[in-house]
């Protein structure tokens, strides 16, 4: 049977119709050429070259053969380019998840927009997700990667988790413009303790919920949540109409709601961890790819 090898020299010949022209172009000498041009006229059991001492032509299998020829090529040359783009991460699918606080963190449209324009033949699948749920959906192979809110802490077979933190992301106080602490530059939580506030449920959001109770433990009081929102930005509009005070992540500053003033909190533990997760075993190289994705856009936008 013959090979891609022979393909090319009969390519070669047949655009050229000269041995001489076509073995120069090849980098090989005449008498090799010719040998494989015969053989795999042999193969085929026809001649495929009218040839004399003074011209070369193709004969009518020739011809047809030559767009065969043309099309095999272009198809092994399409495969090649299919293997090594996969391999190198370019092709393929990723399945991704990210926490709904993590919508207007800079990093996921950063992260996003450099790895579709490097890899614009990978099919994203997105979702939103909560961050416990993203633990035992990677685990479980259901998704490739999480952008989520918290360490491993109490997961099973945490050890099967790659996590690399990504941002400390600062928390702010979301309050009403005419609140009197609105033109502050921070706030310290002990004086917030007689304020009443609003908050997602904390089956929604338990790492801001449990970040929340922590600071506010440490001024001493428990938070008066008065009223609740199933999504954090949902919580914008209840502080706008004087509901409560609500602890969010600085990212959400993005949403320009008349009414509202953001306040950061003066406590080096007032923030909100961003880390992306996966598989220690997960070998994808899409998956490669887009984790050295996400260690360039955090470089680019200076964080963690």
């Amino acid at each position: 049977m013959f090979d891609l090898r022979q393909l090319r020299y009969f390519v070669e010949v047949a655009e050229t119709l000269s041995f001489t022209q076509a073995a120069q172009r090849l980098h090989i000498s005449q008498p090799p050429l010719s040998q494989q041009i015969l053989a795999l006229e042999a193969d085929l059991g026809v001649r495929l070259f009218d040839r004399n001492r003074r011209r070369v032509a193709l004969t009518e299998p020739g011809r047809l053969f030559l767009l065969e020829a043309k099309a095999i090529l272009a198809r092994a040359e399409s495969a090649r380019t299919v293997v090594t783009e996969a391999a190198a991460g370019f092709t393929g699918q990723l399945r991704l998840a990210y926490a709904v606080s993590v919508s207007f963190h800079r990093a996921l449209p950063e992260t996003l927009l450099r790895f579709t324009q490097a890899a614009p033949g990978v099919s994203l699948h997105l979702g939103e997700m909560l961050t416990g749920a993203q633990y035992d959906a990677i685990l479980s192979g259901q998704i490739d990667v999480g952008l989520l809110r918290a360490h491993p802490e109490g997961v099973a077979n945490a050890r099967q988790l790659n996590v690399e933190v990504i941002d400390h992301e600062p928390l702010v106080i979301a309050l009403p413009a005419g609140h009197r602490f609105a033109q502050r530059e921070s706030l310290r939580m002990e004086e917030l303790a007689h304020e009443r506030f609003v908050a997602p449920p904390r089956a929604h959001a338990a790492t801001l919920i449990d970040r929340l109770m922590l600071l506010a433990n440490k001024a001493r009081f428990r938070p008066n949540v008065r009223q609740e929102a199933q999504q954090i930005p949902s919580l914008l509009p209840l502080v706008a109409a004087g509901l409560g005070l609500a602890l969010v992540p600085g990212s959400l500053q993005a949403v320009h709601l008349d009414g509202v003033a953001f306040v950061p909190v003066d406590d080096p533990e007032a923030f909100l961890l961003l880390a992306v997760a996966s598989r220690v075993d997960n070998t994808s190289p899409v998956l490669e790819s887009f984790l050295r994705t996400v260690r360039e856009a955090r470089t680019a936008l200076g964080l963690a």
